[in-house]
């Protein structure tokens, strides 16, 4: 379907996009920052410019760094439900995401594989997802010919965070639903996700001269080096997979007097996940009182399994699956063992499955994209936009 002039947009929309610094920052999302990092908005004014240049209406940047356009439907096509296509600004922090540097290879398979020199991630998650997104609006630009219902686009600051939804302009998108592009592998359709919480362990303990400390001192670093020997060390992000739940110890800082513990609890079934808060509680209060010190535990919802958000628009994954095939893709139900904007927004009542991307070990410094399935994706979209439920 794309043609080699789009093949390109897309190529040099994604090594335009990996080289601008978009890495949020935890920290400052959850003190309510929102970007948290200002660096976002460059990526936004942009895409701000190039969705107008792409004759998109009400195109505009939100004081919270949200992107949005308004594609109209064509001529006898008004009446068609709009739908909106997401995909989010940033990338992780825990990888360096300054100065970019993309390399084009070829695998045995003549396939064009982007990757960087090694010091940095890609960007692939989710600069992959927006360039899609930007080709198939190219398309329709360059084939007016081809029908289409009213599209919606919206970019998201802080995806990385957990916060990418918390000023989501739900006032100005009109959808009832939506799409991600946010995934990985091709073929990979999601409908299901992690039940996550993000849980904060504080020990408390008393400081105190080390010569003179015997029956006076509580140590609080080791009260936090405890608790994680005693988290079940066969349920860690590195020993599970599939429909597994974990403990994820993220960060860990202190002093005698204090140390606090960052853990990342993910579980797909709800009472799994209370089983797991509890446990962490048990284990943190037992800590404490062993040593003689305190402990105080804080947990935060941070998205929930968005599974239940499609019992009433199973038309929403129909369509879907249809692009898939007509694209000549095989739709691969996966569960995301993490989770997306989609997630969020599922629970805000607009059911928003996730699309595959093409992009590959995210998060790290081996990321890399396969141009191909970049193709395939910007395919499925294009597919997509042509095809509703109401038509």
């Amino acid at each position: 379907m794309l043609n080699d002039e789009l093949k390109s947009v897309l190529l040099e929309n994604f090594l335009r996009y990996v080289k601008i610094w978009t890495t949020s920052d935890s920290d400052a999302a959850d003190s309510g920052s929102q970007p948290s990092t200002p660096r976002q908005f460059d990526f936004a004014h942009l895409l701000e410019t190039e969705l107008r240049a792409l004759g998109l209406q009400d195109v505009r940047v939100t004081k919270h760094c949200y992107v949005y356009g308004f594609l109209p439907a064509s001529v006898g096509c008004e009446s068609i439900e709009p739908f909106c296509l997401l995909a989010h600004l940033d990338t992780v922090e825990e990888v360096s995401g300054k100065d970019v540097n993309p390399q084009l290879s070829q695998d045995e398979n003549g396939d064009t594989i982007i990757k960087t020199d090694g010091n940095t991630l890609l960007g692939a998650d989710d600069k992959a997802g927006i360039a899609e997104i930007m080709t198939a609006l190219s398309y329709f630009k360059q084939n007016p010919q081809v029908a289409h219902g009213p599209i919606e686009v919206c970019f998201s600051p802080d995806e990385e965070t957990g916060h990418g939804m918390d000023n989501v302009p739900l006032g100005i998108i009109k959808s009832k639903y939506a799409y991600t592009v946010d995934g990985g592998n091709k073929g990979e359709l999601e409908t299901e996700c992690f039940n996550a919480f993000k849980s904060e362990v504080i020990f408390t303990g008393v400081s105190t001269h080390t010569g003179t400390a015997r029956g006076k001192l509580v140590n609080a670093v080791t009260m936090a080096g405890n608790f994680l020997t005693n988290l079940p060390r066969h349920e860690s992000p590195e020993t599970t997979d599939g429909y597994q739940g974990f403990y994820a110890p993220m960060t860990i800082d202190g002093s005698i007097e204090k140390a606090k513990i960052v853990l990342f609890l993910r579980d797909f079934d709800s009472d799994g996940m209370e089983k797991r808060k509890k446990l962490v509680e048990t284990i943190a209060q037992s800590t404490a009182l062993s040593f003689g010190g305190k402990a105080e535990v804080i947990h935060t919802q941070q998205y929930l399994n968005m599974k239940s958000g499609f019992s009433k628009r199973q038309d929403v994954i129909d369509n879907l699956v249809a692009a898939y095939k007509e694209a000549g893709v095989e739709p691969v139900f996966t569960p995301i063992r993490g989770g997306t904007d989609g997630s969020r927004l599922t629970e805000m009542g607009i059911p928003c499955p996730n699309i595959f991307t093409g992009g590959h070990n995210f998060h790290s410094r081996s990321e890399c994209a396969s141009l191909t399935e970049m193709q395939k994706a910007t395919e499925v979209l294009i597919n997509l936009c042509k095809k509703n439920p109401a038509v």
